[in-house]
């Protein structure tokens, strides 16, 4: 499986904190933080913006490193990807993920 499919399924490689993190992008930095900070009504500023990905090794958002329950809930049970979880097609953590996102069921089915 490839390095950069989040537990969930997603694409870091494509995710703009990564993109901004990878390419010292500060612009997009700021545009992430702001973006973010409206679909979820919290602040978030362009310094918690860093990430190299989900299962890569160094920096992640604080979400991503701590918050996230997917991936919190991968690592707890020494998971690759949540594709590897016996209960991945009934998991509440995991379905708004699917919902949203079919590539990301499909990243974690291949």
């Amino acid at each position: 499986m490839r390095d950069h499919i989040a537990y969930c399924g997603l694409n870091c490689e494509s995710c703009e904190a990564r993109l901004a993190t990878v390419n010292g992008d500060e612009a997009l930095r700021k545009k992430v933080a702001a973006l973010w900070s409206k679909l979820n009504g919290v602040e978030i500023t362009p310094d918690m913006i860093h990430c190299v990905g989900c299962r890569i090794d160094g920096v992640k958002t604080p979400y991503c490193e701590s918050l996230c329950p997917i991936r919190q809930c991968a690592l707890a049970k020494g998971l690759e990807t949540c594709g590897a979880c016996p209960e991945m097609a009934r998991c509440q953590k995991l379905a708004p993920i699917i919902q949203n996102n079919p590539a990301a069921q499909e990243n974690l089915t291949a």
